[in-house]
């Protein structure tokens, strides 16, 4: 009888790793740039879903990193890029 291997997929999704917040494909700071893509196919229809769950995550990670990375720069890094330009 064979033995099947388990091999790790080349394409790992880029998730947050926390507590630090970093992605844990590419190590970038998370949402990374492949991370805002999938969210944005994800929500297409969906921009206030989106804000919502992003405003959501921005809670943890700001419970979590608030001694480390200012509000400011959280915010930007989870909410801002998201909102609509115009």
């Amino acid at each position: 009888m064979s033995r099947r291997r388990s091999y790790p997929s080349r394409r790992q999704e880029h998730l947050p790793s926390r507590p630090t917040w970093r992605c844990r494909a590419c190590g970038c700071a998370w949402p990374c740039s492949a991370a805002k893509l999938r969210l944005l196919g994800r929500y297409r229809e969906d921009r206030a879903g989106l804000l919502t769950h992003l405003a959501a995550l921005h809670a943890e990670a700001a419970a979590e990193l608030g001694d480390v990375i200012s509000a400011v720069i959280l915010l930007d890094r989870f909410v801002s890029w998201a909102r609509v330009r115009g």
